[in-house]
C-alpha cells in the first residue's frame, strides 16, 4: 500500500510542479504590471520594485497553490485512467476511498500552509507594502530639486541653490509668511531626514531672520531642524490577531477573511470532486475534464462572492458544507457505484 501511495503521489508531484511554475510566472507578471503603475506617481528603483514583489509573493502563492493542487490531482488521476492503471488498482480489490486518503495528506498540509499564509504572513506583508508605498508617496510630494522657481516644504517656500551627489543641498533659503510676521532662513547646507515616517529638513550653518511691524530679530545656528512638516500615514500592529480585530478597513478584512478561508479549504473539500472528474472509463466515457476543471473553479469562486452578502461569516460554513455534501453524492454515484 505504501508503494502504491508513493506511486500515486509521484505522478501527482511531477504534474504539480509542471502546472505550478507556469501559473506562478503568469501571476508574477500580472502583479509586476500592477506594481509598475505606481511609477506614474512615485519613483521606484529596481531594488524597490523587487522589495514590493517580495511583499506580494505570499499573496501570489496563496492564489496559485490551491488551483494547482486541484488541477494537478485531477490530471494525475486522469492520466492513470488513460493508462488503465486505475482499473488495475480497482481490480486488485483496492477501494476508491484509498485514493481519497492518499490525497488527503498533501491537501491537509496545504490547508495548514494556506491558513498560516493569510492569517499570519499576509497581515505583515500587507502592512509593510502599504507603509512603504505611503512613505514613497509622501517622499514624492517632497521631491526637492535645484530650481529658480523654488520648492514647497509644507508651509515653507524653499529655494535650493544646488543639489550635491551625496543627496545634500547647498545654498538653501526658506521663507514663511504668517499673519503678523515673516521668517527668512538661510543655510549653507541641508539634508532630508526620514524619522519614523516624518520627513524633516536639517539645516546646517545658517542664519534666521524674523521681522514684523514691531520687531526684528536675528539668530545664527549650526544646526536647525524643521520638524513635523510632512508626515506619512503609517499602519502598525503588534500581532496578527490585533490586525484582524482592528476596526480599520473592517469591511474589506471581513471580505478577505471569508474568501481566503474558503480558498484555503478548497483543496481538502474538493477531494471527492477530484476523484469524480479524474477517474474515468476511457472506453465508455468522453472526457470533458478541462471544461469541468474550469467550471469548478468559476462556480466555487462565484458561490463564495455571491453568498457573502447574504450570509456574512456563515458563508464559510454554508459553502464548505454544501460543497462537501454535493461532491460526496456525486462521488458515490459516479465512482463508488461503478468501481
Amino acid at each position: 500500500m505504501q508503494r502504491l501511495q508513493k506511486y500515486l503521489l509521484s505522478n501527482f508531484s511531477s504534474l504539480f510542479m509542471s502546472i505550478f511554475l507556469p501559473l506562478f510566472v503568469i501571476a508574477s507578471v500580472i502583479f509586476l504590471i500592477k506594481l509598475s503603475t505606481y511609477t506614474a506617481v512615485i519613483q521606484l528603483s529596481i531594488w524597490e520594485m523587487g522589495k514590493l514583489y517580495l511583499f506580494v509573493l505570499p499573496e501570489i502563492l496563496f492564489y496559485t497553490l490551491p488551483i494547482t493542487f486541484f488541477v494537478a490531482a485531477t490530471l494525475s488521476l486522469f492520466k492513470l485512467s488513460n493508462d488503465n492503471e486505475i482499473i488495475v488498482i480497482f481490480a486488485l480489490g483496492i477501494k476508491p476511498g484509498f485514493i481519497i486518503k492518499t490525497f488527503f495528506k498533501p491537501a491537509f498540509i496545504l490547508l495548514l500552509l494556506l491558513v498560516f499564509d493569510f492569517l499570519v504572513v499576509a497581515p505583515h506583508t500587507t502592512t509593510l507594502s502599504k507603509n512603504f508605498l505611503s512613505y514613497k508617496k509622501s517622499e514624492a510630494k517632497f521631491n526637492l530639486a535645484a530650481s529658480e522657481f523654488g520648492n514647497s516644504f509644507g508651509d515653507w517656500l524653499l529655494y535650493i541653490g544646488a543639489k550635491n551627489k551625496d543627496g545634500t543641498f547647498s545654498k538653501v533659503f526658506l521663507f514663511n509668511k504668517k499673519q503678523e510676521e515673516e521668517i527668512l532662513i538661510a543655510a549653507k547646507r541641508a539634508k532630508v531626514i526620514n524619522d519614523s515616517g516624518i520627513l524633516r529638513l536639517k539645516l546646517m550653518d545658517g542664519e534666521g531672520y524674523s521681522y514684523s511691524k514691531e520687531k526684528f530679530s536675528q539668530i545664527n545656528f549650526k544646526i536647525m531642524m524643521i520638524n513635523d512638516t510632512l508626515t506619512t500615514d503609517l499602519t502598525s500592529y503588534k500581532q496578527p490577531l490585533q490586525y484582524w480585530l482592528s476596526k480599520e478597513n473592517a469591511g474589506r478584512k471581513k471580505h478577505v477573511f471569508i474568501k481566503d478561508t474558503l480558498l484555503s479549504l478548497f483543496p481538502i473539500i474538493t477531494l471527492f470532486l477530484i476523484a469524480s472528474i479524474g477517474i474515468v472509463q476511457v472506453r465508455h466515457q468522453k472526457s470533458k475534464m478541462y471544461l469541468y476543471l474550469f467550471l469548478t473553479i468559476v462556480f466555487y469562486y462565484g458561490m463564495t462572492i455571491g453568498l457573502e452578502k447574504i450570509f456574512g461569516y456563515y458563508t464559510i460554513a454554508v459553502v464548505a458544507l454544501s460543497w462537501l455534501i454535493s461532491t460526496y453524492i456525486l462521488y458515490r454515484k459516479t465512482i463508488v457505484n461503478k468501481f
